[in-house]
Parts: C-alpha cells; sequence; structure tokens
C-alpha cells in the first residue's frame, strides 16, 4: 500500500527551523521519500495543499482511563488533597471502567494530533485492548506502589497478563511505572529498576512534582528524590520521569549524568498550583525535555495542542522573555524529544526517510491560522485541536478530515458516561 501526501508544509523536524513545500510518500507504513518528489503513483493520493505535515505527537506522560474523572474536584488545596479525592474512586474502578474510559482517552488523542502516548495506570490489559482498536501506539506502564514485596507480586501476577494483551505487537512495550518516591520504598524502586533492566525496558515515575514531596523525602531519607534515586542506582536505567518541578542545579548534574529524560506537565502543574519547572535551565544542562498531558483528571485534556501553547507561554512569563520558548523548541519536546525519551527516536519523531509514518496533517485554512506566515509558531500559537486534519500512525488513517476512523466517538463518549455514573453509585 503506497499513500502519497503533496502540496504540504514540511515541518520534517529533523534540523532546527527546516521547513519545505513538498510531498511525504509511504510504502507499507514507511516514510520512503519526503520534500521534493518526482511524479509518481500510488494507492491513494492525499492532496495537503493548505495544510502543515508534521511528526505526529508524543504524549510521554499520562494516566489514560483517568478521563473518567475529568471535571472532577478540581479545586483541591494541592496535589495530596486532590490525591485523597481521587485515591477512593480509583479503588472501585474495574475491568470494563478502564477499558471504556481508554478507548475515550485513545480517541481523544488521536483527534489531538498524537499517535503514542506513555500511560501509568491500573489494570493496564484493558488499554491495551482499547488502544489496539484505536490503531495508535501506547507504551504501557506496569505500575508499582508499596515495598519490594508488592512489586514482586506486581511483576509476577500483574506483568504477565498485559504482556498476554500485547502479544507480539510491536505498537507497544511495557515499562516499569514507579508512582513516587512517597507511595514507592527504595526497594521498591530497586526490585523495578532491575526487572526494567532484565527486560531492556525504560522506568517511567513522577519526581519532584511539589515542593511538600521533596521536604518529606529530606526528612524521610535526609536527600531529595533525584538524590535519594540516584544513591540506589535508578538513574543506571533509562528513565523519563514527570514533572521535575523543584529540581536544583546539582540535581540536574545527576540527571544529565544519568540520560534521563524529564517529561513537562506544564497544565497540571499549573492546576495543582505545583509550580513552574526549570525547563530552560533543564536544556542548558543537557536534559532532554519532552512533553505530557498527565491525566485528563488533572489538565482536564489529552490536547497535545493545547500543551504545546501552555508550556510556551508558562516559559515565557517564568523566564520573563519570549526567547525562552522558541516554539522550534516546543515542537520539538512534543515530538522527538518525546521519542527520544521513550525510546522510539530510530521509529519515529520525524519526517525522514526509513521512519515509521506517523504524520499529522494541520490545517491552516482557517480563521485562526491566517495568515500563515511562520508555520512554527502557527503550530504552537495559533492552531487548536481542530485544525487537525488528518493523522496517519504507520501509514494507516486514524483520523481523516477530523472524522475519527477506528472509534465511534459517540459510543465512546456514552459508554464512559455509563460506567462513571455506576461507579458513583458503587
Amino acid at each position: 500500500m503506497t499513500v502519497l501526501i503533496e502540496n504540504a508544509v514540511i515541518i520534517p523536524m529533523t534540523e532546527r527551523n527546516r521547513f519545505m513545500k513538498g510531498s511525504i510518500l509511504i510504502k507499507d507504513g514507511i516514510i520512503m521519500e519526503a520534500g521534493s518528489i518526482t511524479a509518481t503513483e500510488a494507492d491513494e493520493t492525499v492532496d495537503a495543499e493548505g495544510m502543515i505535515a508534521l511528526p505526529s505527537f508524543v504524549n510521554a506522560h499520562t494516566h489514560l482511563a483517568m478521563v473518567l474523572m475529568r471535571n472532577y474536584k478540581d479545586t483541591c488545596e494541592n496535589l495530596q488533597d486532590w490525591l485523597s479525592e481521587i485515591f477512593p474512586i480509583e479503588d472501585k474502578l474495574d475491568d470494563e471502567d478502564i477499558y471504556q474510559a481508554s478507548r475515550l482517552g485513545a480517541a481523544e488523542l488521536i483527534q489531538s494530533g498524537c499517535t503514542v502516548f506513555a500511560d501509568m495506570y491500573f489494570r493496564a490489559w484493558n488499554t491495551v485492548k482499547a488502544v489496539k482498536e484505536a490503531g495508535c501506539r501506547a507504551i504501557i506502564g506496569q505500575t508499582f506502589m508499596n515495598d519490594a514485596a508488592d512489586a514482586r507480586f506486581r511483576i509476577n501476577e500483574i506483568a504477565p497478563r498485559i504482556l498476554e494483551e500485547i502479544g507480539d505487537d510491536d505498537m507497544f512495550r511495557l515499562d516499569a511505572a514507579v508512582h513516587a518516591v512517597y507511595t514507592s520504598t527504595p526497594d521498591c524502586y530497586e526490585c523495578a529498576a532491575e526487572w526494567t533492566r532484565s527486560r531492556g525496558a525504560r522506568l517511567h515515575t513522577h519526581l519532584s512534582e511539589t515542593r511538600k514531596e521533596v521536604d518529606d523525602c529530606l526528612k524521610q531519607y535526609g536527600r531529595t528524590p533525584v538524590e535519594l534515586l540516584d544513591s540506589i542506582g535508578i538513574f543506571q536505567v533509562p528513565v523519563y520521569a514527570a514533572h521535575g518541578v523543584h529540581i536544583s542545579s546539582s540535581e540536574m548534574d545527576i540527571l544529565a549524568r544519568g540520560n534521563a529524560a524529564i517529561v513537562h506537565n506544564p497544565a497540571s502543574n499549573m492546576k495543582l498550583a505545583s509550580g513552574i519547572a526549570p525547563v530552560a535551565e533543564f536544556r542548558k544542562k543537557g536534559i532532554s525535555v519532552a512533553l505530557g498531558t498527565d491525566g485528563a483528571s488533572s489538565n482536564n485534556n489529552l490536547s497535545m495542542m493545547k500543551e504545546m501553547n501552555t508550556a510556551a507561554l508558562l516559559q515565557t512569563v517564568a523566564n520573563m522573555t519570549p526567547a525562552a520558548a522558541h516554539p522550534y523548541d516546543i515542537l520539538e519536546m512534543a515530538t522527538i524529544n518525546g521519542a527520544k525519551a521513550l525510546g522510539l527516536d530510530d521509529r519515529i519523531g520525524t519526517i525522514e526517510k526509513g521512519k515509521e509514518a506517523d504524520i499529522t496533517l494541520i490545517n491552516t485554512r482557517d480563521v485562526n491560522m491566517t495568515p500563515m506566515n511562520d508555520p512554527f509558531s502557527a503550530v504552537v500559537f495559533s492552531a487548536d485541536r481542530k485544525n487537525v486534519d488528518t493523522v496517519f500512525c504507520r501509514g494507516r488513517k486514524l483520523l481523516e478530515h477530523g472524522k475519527l476512523l477506528t472509534i465511534d466517538k459517540e459510543e465512546a463518549m456514552a459508554k464512559t458516561e455509563e460506567r462513571w455514573n455506576d461507579i458513583q453509585r458503587r
């Protein structure tokens, strides 16, 4: 199957600020050529006149099924108070809840131009099932909390069920997802890290999200969360850490030495009053920064379009200069840096020959995008979800002219509402 995307403004994300008018040839899900292509026949031709073609977005940190709790408990005092409201709800969740909510979450991701996400949630075999229907990719997190004994139970009893659902589908990988230092003991982290190492996977965790997390860790262990994890060798495996709001310069050196990536979640950090991550300092230290939405219960959406805009504006005001948030840097966080954080950059994250064809077309022919002038600014500062026209994942069309092709949106919405109403009665 060959697909030819013609007449697009292509942002390949292979070189800073580079874009060109041209075409993209896809064969059996792989990009064969991009740029100036001589006339060729294809099974399908997509006229992308007036469109920006760029790599589909990578949501490097979320809790997909938490769309169930969207717009719920939005005025808590802080993260800890919010979690005290959320954990009791999560204790009620069953397989069908997770499955139906994951279908809705996957649909929302696709509608915002995202084709891969890193998840951290429970009963994850249901999320795998839903994402297979949606046709996108997922890095699924085997969650870890509590101590090493609990970690071993999860490895022996829960992870096999997730792996069985994944099967040999290389659109998925199972990583370790250790919740945080305030819910997981050091020996839990060590057990998860060893499991990660043995499988050639990666470790996903929340890190230094709030000042209270850091202060409590100092009181309990005499070290900050970064220092604690470093002391037990966690950064000897590939780590992508969500938030990183309260991290010092010396701790950044630790992360840089360990090649750990930070996943910036600006909307969630602002909403829960956690603070502003020092993204500019991370970049100066050579730490790769990716972008995530967090869960829809603390955002309250899964739109990478909105997250890019929020990230740009927050860094501008935090550093008191627009130069702190160049649109290319923000797009880099949302595409190739996300792919690098998840270990997928050899497959996706750029538009170039040999990469798998995860491509999003942004329609610039609308009032909010006219005149376009600079395509990088247009995507980061002007575009929103309604401008996402077409989405490909490994060459398969998941969205066409704004219409989902793999998930029945109305059904997903109705089923999720039904599950939420039932949860509230339990």
